[in-house]
């Protein structure tokens, strides 16, 4: 029988059983106090459109806010749709094509939004629209 390569070379690792033992494993440990502390994780649920849950801050380019606080009212209704995900991506289509979309896949967008829609006072393309 001819002898291990690794006997004869030098630098080389030495014959070992299993990689077990060269690649040991440290396992952290806990106190068995911390097992009685339950975490319950929040269901991930789409959040609806007039939610009162704080929305992401507004994104801030060249030192100022890129979107104004002057919006009117149907703007602000506009846009927490447009950032709700809920609905599908908006970037591509009209907040009127969205509507329909979301209406058509199930979706029970608001009326609210359809009948803001339809008065035509408000900007057709949604918020992101030239910003991404």
């Amino acid at each position: 029988m001819l002898p291990d390569v690794r006997d004869r070379l030098p630098g080389m690792a030495p014959k070992s059983a299993s990689m077990k033992g060269f690649y040991r494993q440290k396992k952290s440990t806990k106190s068995t106090a911390s097992k009685n502390v339950s975490t319950k994780k929040s269901p991930n649920l789409p959040m609806p459109y007039d939610s009162d849950i704080t929305q992401p801050a507004a994104l801030i380019s060249h030192g100022s806010l890129d979107l104004k606080d002057s919006y009117k009212e149907d703007e602000q209704i506009l846009g927490r749709f447009d950032m709700n995900m809920a609905y599908g991506p908006c970037l591509g289509m009209s907040r009127q094509a969205r509507w329909e979309r979301a209406l058509k896949l199930g979706l029970n967008p608001p009326e609210e939004i359809e009948s803001i829609l339809k008065r035509g006072k408000v900007g057709s393309v949604c918020l992101w629209e030239g910003r991404v």
